[in-house]
Parts: C-alpha cells; sequence; structure tokens
C-alpha cells in the first residue's frame, strides 16, 4: 500500500505527464505549505484557490520567457505566501484591508522585480 506522499508524488507526475509537463519540477510540499497557509490565514477554501493561482501565475512568467520555471514557481509562491500572510493580519482601525489594497506591495515583494532579479542575476 502507498503512502499519501507516494500517492501525491505519483498523481504529481501523471499530471505534469497528461499536460505534456514532464520536464517541470513541482516541489509538493512547498505546494501544501501554501495551501496550509491560506487555509488558515484566509479560509479553508482558499487553499486550492491559491495555489491554482500562483501556479497559474508562475506559468505565465515562464511562458513568457520572463523567468526559469523553478524561479517563476518560487516567485508565484513567494506573492501568494505573503499575501496569505498579510490577510491574516488585522488591518490597522480606518484602513482597507492589506490584501484588499496593494498585496504583494504591502509584504515587499513585488513579483517582476524578484523574478526578474533571479533572471538576470542583479
Amino acid at each position: 500500500m502507498k503512502s499519501q506522499d507516494e500517492t501525491l508524488e505519483d498523481w504529481c507526475r501523471a499530471l505534469l505527464q497528461a499536460f505534456q509537463l514532464e520536464d517541470v519540477e513541482v516541489d509538493v510540499n512547498e505546494v501544501l505549505a501554501l495551501a496550509g497557509v491560506a487555509a488558515h490565514s484566509v479560509v479553508r477554501p482558499a487553499a486550492p484557490l491559491t495555489t491554482f493561482i500562483a501556479g497559474f501565475a508562475a506559468g505565465m512568467a515562464s511562458g513568457s520567457g520572463q523567468a526559469p520555471d523553478a524561479v517563476s514557481m518560487q516567485a508565484a509562491l513567494g506573492v501568494a505566501r505573503a499575501l496569505a500572510m498579510d490577510y491574516a493580519e488585522p488591518p490597522a482601525a480606518g484602513a482597507s484591508h492589506p490584501a484588499a489594497t496593494s498585496g504583494a506591495e504591502q509584504s515587499g515583494f513585488a513579483p517582476d522585480q524578484a523574478i526578474n532579479s533571479r533572471n538576470t542575476g542583479a
């Protein structure tokens, strides 16, 4: 009988193969950790939504040539994690929620800058 980790790794490989992405490396534990942060900082259903959008953003960055796959994924996961963690913090009196206003910029993490600086070595 397979462990949960083995099952997830097999499922990940099957999905990647189905989408012809066999050469893409996915850190399953990192994705699950992001899902956990979103579930606990926002609401449970935010977990799949957050991981989907982070993956989509990583794919767009990688597909447009902004950065290699691994860098795009790390940047997208970082932005989503920072935003989810910021979302959990109560807004200051009279201020709108930080996630509703500037999101990743509030956390000091700008995705384009992170992707571009990692891609160019700057």
